[in-house]
């Protein structure tokens, strides 16, 4: 009978950590096609995003739930415990992925024009596919319980804090060398900041994952290179 409380138990952990793989392969897709709606300029894409972000939420729910019902029903210790937990903290900084997606989103449905210049959205692309491969690597070191890996991506969310520092500067340049730029640029500056909160949920994941597999706690202070001091006022919801 222990034995088969245990198996049942073993196969709704693995069904949790299944239902996290699907919220997060949704989340990349969100974010993917919220950067590509953005250099495109596609409104109905745009769309589409924030239509699917309802699905990561409901996921969310659904995620919390079955946690909250394990918890309760099996009453686990130890690495068991700290398994659920790692889930339900993930799959809240997935929603808050899907937000800021969201919020990417919304901005091109707001913006109405075109680029007068290619070259002002180059930055906001390379940062975004650095963020996006953050968010694949740990969403990888979850599915394969990698410590390292997890750790690793902590620490290469720096390099998104200084891209984005220098392309807060870039796009302040054109916006002074062109008055025309300044609304796009405005735009641009707020999806590089949702981008970059991206990046900083990535590695607010990498975290959970390493505690969730050492119990410990990484305790030193993650690296930061954001030198500037704009904020994201968009309403993550």
């Amino acid at each position: 009978m222990a034995e088969h409380i245990v198996s049942a138990f073993d196969q709704e952990l693995r069904q949790l950590a299944s239902r996290i793989a699907e919220m997060g392969g949704l989340a990349e897709t969100i974010v993917n096609d919220s950067v590509v709606s953005l250099t495109r300029l596609d409104a109905e894409l745009a769309q589409s995003v924030v239509l699917a972000d309802r699905r990561l939420d409901a996921l969310q729910f659904e995620i919390e739930d079955k946690a909250v019902l394990m918890i309760a029903r099996r009453q686990p210790v130890a690495g068991d415990l700290r398994q659920i937990v790692a889930a339900m903290r993930t799959c809240n900084e997935l929603e808050r992925v899907g937000d800021l997606a969201k919020n990417i989103a919304k901005r091109v449905i707001a913006i109405n024009g075109e680029f007068h210049s290619k070259k002002l959205v180059i930055g906001v692309e390379h940062m975004a596919e650095l963020a996006m491969q953050q968010l694949k690597n740990v969403l990888d070191a979850y599915t394969q319980s990698n410590a390292e890996e997890a750790r690793n991506v902590r620490e290469r969310d720096e390099e998104i804090d200084r891209l984005y520092t220098s392309l807060f500067r870039e796009l302040l340049t054109y916006m002074m060398e062109d008055p025309r730029n300044i609304s796009m640029c405005a735009h641009l500056l707020f999806c590089a900041k949702n981008i970059e909160r991206i990046g900083d949920h990535a590695t607010n994941i990498a975290e959970n994952i390493h505690y969730m597999i050492t119990g410990e706690q990484l305790t030193d202070e993650r690296p930061r290179a954001d030198e500037t001091e704009l904020s994201a006022n968009d309403s993550d919801s």
